[in-house]
């Protein structure tokens, strides 16, 4: 296969001896999310008209708002299963529109649903998806086994999904979004409708996932944010209201009297300044 071939990203030369997938170095800081201007409209509504923010590696970004402020259209532009009106976005350095085959290859996104198959058993469908993310064969035997171990499904890998509670549903959703060790995981509202148990659960092994992932935590769940997140993005009407590290934002307030405070702004969205005026 000859030597590493060296890789140029902005000003620094590496080699591909220590990257993720698809040739994306392991550089400390580098921005994995670059998020500007982002737009989405349905006809005359415009769910989403102005998030902008960034994440470095290693980060849990917190995206949180309340119901219809725009963060699942944004995490859905985000995983290149919307296409943008405007705006831009890149992670790990690809374009979401223009480089949409790549991003998928470095993301991997758990939506609030985990997307199961409920005749396999783990092992069988975690095999099935680490396949059609173009795990290398010889790779998936133990890309599979790890995800299991990660996600503590050992006891359940020869369950079938449709058997399983809903914690072990979300370790399992968990687990097809990292076996093919993406440099991003986009996480919707991963601890939807879980008994406390199994949230503390998930949120430890959320917090362990930094270690080698940026993640984007999408949900409305205020402590959930301050147990795990160290960054913090909130969105209102359909544009970012803030972007702060967790630990300056909550020097003086709470976190929930921030979000109370960003949320409860009358501001409209562009299609409804337009409709008043009319």
């Amino acid at each position: 296969m000859g030597l590493p071939r060296p890789c140029l990203f902005g000003a620094v030369i590496v080699t591909n001896e220590r990257q993720g997938p698809s040739g994306i170095p392991l550089i400390k800081n580098f921005t994995m999310i670059e998020v500007k201007k982002l737009a989405k409209k349905y006809g005359d509504y415009t769910a989403v008209y102005d998030v902008s923010f960034s994440a470095a590696k290693g980060e849990i970004v917190g995206f949180l708002g309340p119901n219809g402020a725009g963060k699942t259209t944004t995490i859905r532009m985000l995983s290149t299963y919307l296409p943008p009106t405007s705006g831009s976005a890149s992670i790990a350095g690809f374009d979401i529109a223009k480089q949409a085959d790549q991003v998928r290859r470095n993301i991997g996104y758990l939506p609030e649903n985990p997307p199961l198959y409920g005749e396999m058993t783990i092992r069988e469908y975690l095999t099935f998806v680490a396949r059609i993310k173009g795990v290398p064969k010889s790779a998936i035997q133990s890309r599979v086994a790890e995800s299991i171990e990660k996600c503590s499904l050992g006891d359940v890998r020869n369950k079938l999904c449709q058997h399983l509670s809903r914690g072990f549903r979300q370790r399992a959703g968990i687990a097809q979004a990292i076996i093919h060790n993406p440099q991003v995981i986009i996480l919707d509202e991963p601890t939807s409708g879980l008994d406390p148990r199994q949230i503390i659960d998930i949120r430890k092994m959320i917090s362990s996932l930094a270690e080698q992932h940026t993640v984007i935590l999408s949900t409305h769940i205020l402590p959930e944010v301050q147990s795990i997140c160290t960054k913090v993005v909130i969105v209102n009407q359909g544009r970012v209201v803030l972007e702060s590290a967790l630990a300056d934002l909550t020097k003086g307030k709470t976190l929930e009297q921030v979000f109370l405070d960003c949320v409860s702004s009358e501001q409209l969205r562009p299609d409804e300044q337009a409709s008043g005026a009319a």
